[in-house]
């Protein structure tokens, strides 16, 4: 296992939509066990496999004291209604928090590394996190989910930091 360097905007991955897992095999087992060593840590909720580099559909969590991971997530459900604004941000855009519109409960549905259908749900952060690392897997990031005005302020604060 090792913590892997984390990717950050301007990487060409992090862009890029995350190709399935076809097979489970020794790399995506390694890859599993990245992702949970690499999330857990202090102020890191979920992680992409595209964050650390691999463009394949997997992401790692840790809230509340629970870590886990999913394979070949899919988003199942969102509350149609419930909504949460508040402040999200990612390691891969350091340092940024910006009002974030995200469905208040969400649910996904994907794999285990036995093969085995998993479902993995929950509201107000976890929600948030099942949203933001789904949204990593197909190319987004959460920036691109802001207001205009929000989101171009947001790009200005990033040109201030390069």
């Amino acid at each position: 296992m090792a913590m892997r360097e984390i990717r950050t905007i301007g990487d060409p991955v992090l862009r890029t939509p995350c190709e399935p897992i076809t097979e489970i095999d020794a790399r995506v087992r390694s890859l599993v066990e990245d992702l949970l060593e690499s999330v857990d840590h202090e102020g890191r909720a979920g992680l992409s496999a595209n964050q650390i580099g691999v463009s394949l559909r997997a992401f790692s969590w840790n809230i509340e004291d629970e870590i886990g991971y999913v394979l070949n997530p899919v988003i199942v459900e969102l509350s149609p209604d419930d909504y949460q604004d508040g402040d999200e941000g990612c390691l891969s855009v350091p340092g940024l928090w910006y009002p974030t519109k995200r469905a208040w409960y969400a649910r996904v549905v994907g794999t285990d590394l036995d093969g085995k259908e998993v479902s993995v749900e929950g509201t107000e952060l976890m929600a948030r996190c099942l949203q933001h690392e789904v949204d990593h897997l197909d190319g987004l990031l959460y920036l691109d989910r802001l207001e205009r005005s929000v989101r171009k302020k947001a790009m200005r604060a990033m040109r201030e930091q390069l």
